[in-house]
């Protein structure tokens, strides 16, 4: 299945990232972390501008709306809600 964001939506895939582990052994999911989550734009709506297919993107934890498809977890976002673009 495909999912075409209308306007200035976009629909990103959540990156997994490993657990981080405190100094005393406690290893930390990043459901308890208060930081930006980080995703990959998988599509993105006829009125977006800054971002394109394939950007990695920062975005509150609450942003948006979270879809599951074929038990893969997506969120469609506003394009305003993305705090930021991750450069390599």
């Amino acid at each position: 299945m495909k999912i075409k964001p209308l306007k200035d939506r976009v629909v990103v895939k959540f990156s997994s990232e490993e657990l981080e582990k405190t100094p005393g052994g406690i290893y930390v999911p990043d459901v308890a972390k208060e930081k930006p989550q980080k995703g990959t734009v998988i599509e993105v709506g006829s009125e977006v501008k800054e971002v394109k297919v394939g950007d990695t993107v920062l975005f509150d934890k609450y942003a948006g709306s979270k879809i599951k498809i074929d038990d893969v977890e997506y969120l469609i976002i506003k394009e305003e809600e993305i705090l930021g673009i991750v450069e390599k």
